[in-house]
């Protein structure tokens, strides 16, 4: 809802219009990663929204690292509202000594007012050669709500 001209302006409408950011740090390692997507620890944003449609922008970082060598590959998502966002970080490292981060980015509306849980995960695609650490990986959120 646009405001408009002469229109007097609540405290609730500007508290809307400012963007608002949220961060957090995973607090263990998921190790090895499996196959079937996990959580990873603490990595979990609950983000209340004041008006439907807020529209948030999301950007992680998911930190990777080889255990044993193989042909392994790790994926990191980001499930909103029990759902898993459109995209992943993936990563790959043969060797033993391979550390490695990977990012990703997603965008999106968020349909009603309410609290909306933002949880980064991770899987392999086979093996258990690959670790997540956690105080490396990171979710950083903002959400951006209209008046």
């Amino acid at each position: 809802m646009p405001i408009l001209a002469g229109q007097i302006i609540t405290a609730g409408q500007l508290t809307r219009l400012q963007p608002v950011p949220y961060e957090v740090t995973g607090t263990s390692n998921l190790n090895p990663i499996p196959v079937s997507e996990a959580d990873v620890p603490g990595a979990l944003l609950s983000i209340t929204t004041l008006a439907a449609n807020a529209f948030f922008v999301a950007t992680a970082v998911f930190a990777f690292d080889t255990i044993s060598a193989g042909t392994t590959f790790a994926e990191g998502r980001l499930r909103v509202d029990g759902v898993n966002a459109s995209g992943a970080a993936r990563w790959s490292g043969p060797a033993t000594t391979d550390f490695g981060t990977a990012a990703q980015q997603w965008s999106g509306t968020l349909a009603t007012a309410g609290s909306h849980p933002f949880q980064l995960r991770a899987a392999v695609n086979s093996g258990s050669d690959i670790q997540l650490l956690g105080a490396y990986t990171k979710l950083q959120v903002t959400i951006y709500e209209v008046p």
